[in-house]
């Protein structure tokens, strides 16, 4: 049986669109981090824009993994034996996962006051081990339960929980966020994720989307530019 989901996995669309997600988290919590340690002391115009930019990665996160906990391990859950433990840890990881999270929020919010090269260190700290520790927690959900999705969950389900995650998008940031998931995807990626979109939603994007997205990226990354 590991060896089929193991065969199946990667080019199942629910699995690839999941990895898809998970590589804008691990992608902005790396580039936080990085930011951070880039700032100059004193920049409090900098500094507000890093820890607005904060503020949005961990609402987006914390919708992702809400929708996980409510939408999708229920659906999954009843189908599995022993391997209900793989689900329960991904619960358990998410509980972790929001104390580091705290953690960044609080020295975000004094750093971003003076932005005091101390308290910029600190923070720098604090964002490394965050990124650690969720890109530990994505490989293995990756590895362990999205094979188990494929197996287990169907359109209808897996609908409800994108449905979920649009819902709580607000609706100024939806090309923000249709372009964090493209920025890293493959053509073949972006060309499947994009015809699974409505038509207006493709027109919207070619039109006005890919220059917000790009704007917002120059916005936040300086000299670094989006790929």
């Amino acid at each position: 049986m590991t060896s089929s989901n193991t065969s199946h996995s990667p080019v199942h669309p629910y699995t690839r669109e999941m990895a898809m997600i998970h590589q804008v988290f691990r992608r902005e919590s790396r580039l936080l981090a990085e930011l951070v340690q880039d700032a100059r002391p004193g920049d409090t115009a900098r500094s507000r824009i890093l820890a607005e930019h904060w503020r949005q990665y961990a609402v987006g996160l914390h919708a992702h993994h809400t929708g996980e906990d409510e939408v999708l391990w229920p659906v999954l859950l009843p189908h599995l034996d022993l391997d209900a433990e793989q689900v329960l840890a991904m619960e358990a990881q998410h509980r972790e996962l929001d104390e580091g999270i705290a953690e960044v929020q609080r020295l975000m919010e004094r750093w971003q006051v003076q932005a005091l090269h101390e308290d910029r260190d600190e923070l720098v700290e604090a964002l490394r081990r965050h990124h650690r520790q969720l890109c530990a927690h994505l490989d293995e959900e990756e590895r362990e339960v999205m094979p188990l999705v494929a197996l287990h969950v169907n359109e209808r389900q897996w609908h409800a929980v994108g449905e979920r995650g649009l819902a709580e998008t607000p609706r100024d940031r939806l090309m923000i966020a249709l372009g964090a998931i493209l920025e890293d995807s493959s053509p073949e990626e972006r060309r499947d994720f994009l015809g699974r979109l409505p038509v207006p939603a493709r027109v919207l994007w070619r039109l006005l989307g890919q220059r917000q997205y790009r704007r917002e990226t120059d916005r936040i990354r300086g000299r670094r530019t989006s790929a």
